[in-house]
């Protein structure tokens, strides 16, 4: 650190992405990342004139990609009297730039998180000097929605869980709406796709919702970068005021191509949604059958322990046989966060945990 950093960052703790070696080749199931190419569209979508017009600054509005997520969640919830707009929508260059809009917008009165989640809860809290609050888990780590009960600040949730996986259903999230209108709650449905049901059909009823999405996990680009916000159209239009104080381009034109395209095609997103939730239920089983633990997810990826193996010897052992996992630490030591990969990849995973347990029984 120079000695021109501000004070005000010097003791900030920054996230922590996932490990991207560049040693040998793995088998990466440690980002969360889908094991599937984006859809036929978006390879097409970027052979046309958007890759040849880089030339030119980006739709600051995005709009093209705006209207066709209006239409894709207004098909998917709406009906003749109900219908998502334009401008009940908010594009963010991935997720993470939209929640940390966000909190920047809705954090005054500081924020209310559970204590295991996404792990940028507590960076953002840091970086925009809010006052933090996390809440424990229940024993089976679900989060216990009880606990934001009376709470004032701004709640965040990613549901599912971010690192359990594990789902809350929507009628706990409507009792946080209910409880108090007049504080915002932001649920994180990075991993919705894959088995939870969704809050959008909330935000017509309840004007304190801001649902967060990304096209990284179901729609195949995480290397796209492309995230987005549902809610009144009010708090979209106070995100959209910090994004035009910050950084009016903030998605590329490929990104918007790729992200509209990748809306357009629901037969495929629909099939690589449901292989992943297929691939998980088996890995469930095998783990179980192998004598592991895991809480019960509804994401792509698996939150597994193993009796009398650590989670970092388990994340090393595996890694040394060319599978790479997430150790997260922490409360979570026991465990690592493994992404549910293909169904080759699955099979060499379990082939290899089968290994090591065999291994350290000797």
């Amino acid at each position: 650190m120079s000695r021109f950093m501000s004070s005000r960052y010097a003791s900030m703790l920054p996230y922590v992405p996932g490990e991207q070696p560049r040693d040998r080749r793995y088998i990466k199931l440690n980002t969360n990342e889908s094991p599937f190419p984006p859809s036929p569209a978006v390879l097409a979508a970027l052979k046309d004139e958007n890759a040849l017009s880089l030339n030119l600054y980006s739709d600051p509005t995005a709009d093209a990609l705006v209207r066709a997520i209006a239409k894709r969640y207004t098909s998917a919830y709406g009906n003749g009297e109900k219908e998502i707009t334009p401008d009940m929508v908010f594009a963010g260059n991935g997720s993470d730039e939209v929640l940390a809009f966000a909190f920047a917008a809705f954090g005054e009165k500081g924020v209310a998180f559970p204590e295991i989640g996404y792990g940028f809860y507590p960076v953002f809290a840091e970086f925009f000097s809010l006052p933090a609050v996390t809440l424990p888990m229940r024993a089976d780590l679900g989060v216990d929605v009880s606990a934001f009960k009376g709470r004032r600040e701004t709640i965040v949730i990613a549901n599912p869980n971010a690192q359990t996986g594990v789902y809350i259903p929507v009628s706990e999230i409507k009792t946080l709406l209910s409880e108090n209108k007049d504080r915002v709650v932001i649920v994180d449905e990075a991993y919705c796709d894959f088995g939870g049901e969704s809050a959008v059909p909330l935000v017509w009823e309840f004007e304190n919702l801001l649902v967060v999405r990304t096209m990284s996990k179901s729609r195949q680009l995480a290397g796209g970068r492309v995230g987005y916000a549902i809610g009144d159209p009010a708090l979209i239009s106070d995100i959209e005021r910090l994004k035009f104080g910050f950084n009016p381009y903030n998605i590329s034109r490929t990104d918007m191509a790729a992200g509209v395209a990748a809306l357009s095609d629901e037969e495929y997103f629909s099939f690589t949604t449901g292989e992943v939730a297929k691939e998980r239920e088996r890995l469930k089983k095998s783990f179980s059958e192998l004598g592991c633990e895991f809480p019960d997810s509804l994401a792509n990826f698996l939150l597994v322990r193993h009796e009398g193996i650590g989670g970092e010897e388990m994340y090393l052992a595996l890694k040394e046989r060319g599978v790479l996992v997430r150790y997260l630490g922490g409360k979570l030591s026991g465990y690592v966060r493994i992404t549910v990969g293909s169904a080759r990849e699955n099979d060499v995973l379990l082939a290899a945990v089968k290994d090591i347990i065999k291994e350290r029984s000797l």
